[in-house]
């Protein structure tokens, strides 16, 4: 009877911390989109001839041994677009803050094209000790912003 007791003990504690903050899997939780205006996104720092990204699609952060990496996708007006890097624009104690930044095609000709043969993806690692502390990480484009929150 005791095995019994001490078995469902061991399986119910197992269980709850899988929801623990301890799991690097519930880190960051999913990520919500925000409409936002052009002039909101002015960048601080060095200058970066770059543009922004017209749109942000999808934000995920996956958890890594030692850190975190952000990948982001987006979707500018035309293909050919070049060099996508998010640049960190804002790091304060709680939040870190990205530009999804890429260079123009040099063909101003470049064709449309469908969404999913235009979209980039770009990515950036993060160490344990750059996520310590931070509660949120928020990607910006020219359109949107994307967000997630440590859960």
């Amino acid at each position: 009877m005791t095995t019994r007791i001490l078995v469902a003990l061991v399986v119910v504690l197992g269980l709850t911390g899988c929801a623990s903050r301890l799991n690097p899997m519930n880190w960051f939780g999913s990520a919500r989109e925000d409409r936002i205006a052009a002039e909101d996104t002015a960048a601080q720092g060095p200058v970066d001839n770059r543009t922004l990204i017209r749109d942000l699609t999808a934000l995920d952060v996956d958890p890594l041994p030692g850190g975190a990496i952000v990948r982001a996708v987006g979707l500018p007006p035309r293909q050919g677009y070049w060099q996508a890097d998010l640049v960190l624009v804002s790091d304060d104690d709680r939040e870190l803050v990205f530009e999804f930044r890429v260079f123009e095609p040099t063909d101003p000709a470049a064709r449309v094209g469908p969404p999913r043969s235009r979209e980039i993806v770009t990515a950036t690692s993060l160490s344990r000790h750059d996520l310590e502390g931070i509660r949120s990480i928020t990607v910006i484009a020219q359109e949107n912003r994307r967000s997630v929150r440590r859960n």
